[in-house]
């Protein structure tokens, strides 16, 4: 009996295949010449946009040739999507979702998660699954929260949660691994060269102003960091209270003084959340946060 050519790998199979293999062609590695473009594509939602931007901020696309993904189907760029560890698309329709899939399944064998603004992500996960390695964990909706430059804070700022400095670095690391390993269910390295990797990360926030927490009798009790900085936004990640401290009242204020010294480094202060975590969402709610976008993380 003959085989339906249309079946084969699965839904919409050689269809689908034909499709993402013309849409691919449409799919170009970014380098600085393409730089004002990319951040043109990140500025049209700053919260959205802000992690793939402050990456662009941090390396030459030239010597990162491959990294920056962009969709350019007509010529000049529409949607780009950022690609060495983390996969972030950002400004995608579902044709440029679908583009992007076909060049990262023919150069990327694997990546640690998938996010970004939830429909895109879906997209992108879509024209992925069947030929990638089964998600860990997947994280919908998780609402994408910002806190407007002019608004009051609904909460006093706690006076005791300040930038943290090198010398806080022996005690920052283990709580931010304890975080790390609370949130993605492993820990941030495995090795001595891990381990030193994952200190020298951290000593980068601590050297650029943007570690803070606040440290009781040797031993830091919260924790936080500005994670992405761009487009006139930034980004909170790594928001961590130790488990002896929780329910103690001590997470509000303590974010209040965050988003009080984030503002100082852009006006718009965003974060995501998981949508299980109501504890956090009602802190973040109480500070000023409102959602403006929902997110999805994908998980290996």
């Amino acid at each position: 009996m003959a085989t339906d050519p249309t079946s084969a790998g699965g839904p919409g199979g050689l269809r689908r295949r034909v499709g993402l293999l013309r849409g691919g062609r449409a799919v170009r590695a970014l380098g600085e010449a393409d730089r004002a473009r990319a951040l043109e594509i990140c500025a049209r939602r700053p919260a959205v946009g802000v992690y793939v931007a402050a990456r662009i901020g941090e390396n030459d696309l030239d010597r990162a040739r491959g990294s920056l993904l962009g969709y350019a189907p007509a010529g000049e760029v529409e949607a780009i999507c950022w690609v060495p560890s983390n996969v972030v698309p950002v400004g995608c329709d579902e044709a440029a979702a679908t583009a992007f899939a076909s060049r990262i399944r023919r150069h990327h064998a694997r990546c640690s998660s998938i996010f970004g603004q939830a429909m895109e992500v879906a997209w992108l996960w879509d024209a992925l699954a069947g030929t990638w390695p089964t998600p860990t964990d997947l994280r919908v909706p998780q609402p994408l929260m910002a806190v407007p430059a002019d608004r009051p804070l609904g909460v006093e700022p706690d006076p005791l949660v300040v930038p943290a400095t090198p010398a806080d670095l022996d005690v920052l690391v283990p709580a931010s691994a304890a975080m790390f390993t609370e949130e993605i269910g492993y820990p941030p390295y495995r090795n001595t060269s891990g381990a030193r990797y994952y200190r020298r990360a951290v000593a980068t926030l601590v050297d650029r102003g943007h570690a803070l927490v606040r440290i009781e009798d040797g031993r830091v009790v919260f924790k936080a960091d500005v994670g992405s900085v761009g487009v006139g936004a930034c980004q909170i990640q790594g928001v961590w209270v130790d488990p002896d401290y929780r329910g103690r009242g001590l997470s509000a204020p303590a974010m209040a003084a965050v988003v009080e010294h984030a503002r100082r480094i852009a006006p718009l202060v965003t974060l995501y959340v998981n949508g299980y975590n109501a504890p956090a969402l009602a802190t973040y709610r109480r500070v000023g946060f409102d959602e403006v976008e929902r997110f999805a993380t994908i998980l290996f």
